[in-house]
């Protein structure tokens, strides 16, 4: 009886914190959307999400790109030429393998991927603020534990580190 209620209890958990990241995922969303409303007109939020994707790995294999987005290749090469197009992205052949292609940011797909990102920032900064101390420093310790579950690299330090590309 006690390892049946220990299992429900657990399932219980699993769903209460389930239910509470789907909830934070549509803040979160929201916090998005507006911070890429500036953008909006040049890039949408998957496309958006491949630039970050990009700036965090540096020159990618298309294929590497797709696994890395969960998307197939052929939607992975849709959402490269639209950034092409858009003056975001860039293809350069693999100085290592010459019949490879690499697809990698160009400045203004890094300008874009560093305002984007200080707009979305400063919004949740505003929000975390409404918090209290204690309810913070637990914020982070489950955060990062969710971040490092789900295998997403950490954000930039904005006091202290370089972006990855090294954005000042």
């Amino acid at each position: 009886m006690v390892e049946r209620e220990s299992r429900e209890g657990t399932m219980e958990d699993v769903d209460a914190v389930t239910r509470e990241v789907l909830t934070a995922s549509r803040l979160l969303v929201a916090v998005s959307a507006r911070s890429l409303s500036a953008a909006e007109d040049r890039v949408t939020l998957p496309q958006f999400r491949m630039l970050v994707v990009l700036s965090t790995r540096g020159a990618t294999k298309l294929v590497a790109l797709a696994d890395l987005l969960h998307v197939a290749p052929s939607t992975a090469m849709r959402m490269v030429d639209r950034l092409i197009a858009a003056g975001l992205a860039d293809r350069q052949v693999n100085p290592d393998n010459r019949r490879e292609t690499l697809l990698r940011l160009t400045p203004e797909g890094c300008r874009t991927v560093e305002e984007v990102t200080a707009r979305r920032r400063t919004e949740i900064a505003v929000i975390v603020e409404r918090l209290r101390p204690e309810q913070r420093r637990v914020l982070i310790g489950a955060l990062a534990a969710f971040n490092e579950a789900g295998a997403e690299p950490p954000a930039p330090d904005a006091r202290t580190e370089p972006s990855p590309l090294g954005w000042v």
